[in-house]
């Protein structure tokens, strides 16, 4: 994505004012009564004449004069054809010039006024990527991904037959990801500060809700080790069974499997337990991207 440029939109509409039967300087002072005044107000530009400036504006990179020359057209036509197609276009001028909350703003706007339009999901598509291109890193608070997730969701369940919907599902993948990844990350810190309640809490989280990411060995091998230290037993070995069966290979399982032998136990699930529940069904999809 190229740069955002600075730009200054022309005046679509201005006031002139002109001398009439007034020659010298004194006339110009805005006291003086005996002057008169002609006002004339330039026409409207037609809004066909804006969307094309708009485009035009895009097509040099000129984001941001391209948003505001689209904003023209709600003002001078708000409800013309051209008015709907410019909101939509000022949406993805703000993205492209990387204005995200901007790009928020007019995507809602759009979406609150035309919610069964054929370019609906195109507005819920700029929508999620905005949130979704203001994913932290790992360590920061993750609200910004918590966005991104609920409007990814939602551009899926609404619009399922959508062009955008491939690709909204496998950012899904990602966003789930980094979530279950902060999960982990605090989770890991309580375990070192033997606080084991609060980290099975976050480690149940994983496991509960980002199963389908590849977080989640680990966290019933974290599972296993704060039950273990817990002293409850029966959910270490549940915690270590199920994930033998799920993940089989998992340098995680063996992990698991060696700490439950150092205490004289083997894996063993109970299926009253939430985490046998948990994986009831379970099936776990691959890949992520970004």
């Amino acid at each position: 994505m190229a740069h955002m440029r600075m730009a200054h939109l022309a005046a679509l509409v201005g006031v002139a004012f002109g001398m009439a039967g007034c020659d010298t300087i004194s006339s110009l002072n805005p006291f003086d009564t005996t002057a008169k005044y002609k006002q004339e107000l330039l026409p409207d530009v037609p809004p066909e004449t804006l969307y094309n400036q708009g485009l035009a504006r895009l097509e040099r990179g000129d984001n941001e004069g391209a948003a505001k020359t689209f904003g023209e057209i709600d003002k001078q036509a708000a409800f013309s054809p051209q008015a709907r197609r410019g909101l939509l276009m000022t949406a993805y001028a703000h993205y492209e010039g990387r204005r995200y909350e901007e790009a928020i703003t007019a995507s809602r706007r759009y979406l609150s006024l035309h919610p069964g339009d054929k370019d609906a999901a195109y507005a819920q598509y700029i929508l999620a990527m905005s949130n979704y291109n203001q994913i932290p890193d790992i360590g920061r608070d993750q609200e910004r991904t918590e966005r991104a997730l609920v409007a990814l969701q939602e551009l899926v369940d609404r619009y399922p037959r959508s062009e955008y919907v491939q690709d909204a599902r496998e950012k899904l993948l990602f966003a789930r990801d980094q979530l279950a990844g902060k999960e982990m990350t605090v989770g890991r810190f309580y375990l070192t500060q033997r606080n084991y309640p609060a980290a099975i809490n976050r480690f149940r989280d994983v496991v509960s809700k980002y199963q389908t990411t590849r977080h989640v060995e680990e966290a019933l091998m974290r599972l296993t080790e704060a039950y273990m230290a817990l002293g409850v037993t029966n959910e270490a070995q549940t915690a270590a069974a199920v994930l033998g069966h799920n993940f089989p290979e998992s340098p995680w399982y063996k992990d698991s499997y060696a700490l439950l032998q150092s205490g004289g136990l083997e894996p063993r699930e109970q299926e009253g337990s939430w985490i046998s529940r948990a994986f009831r069904g379970f099936t776990r999809t691959v890949g992520l991207s970004r």
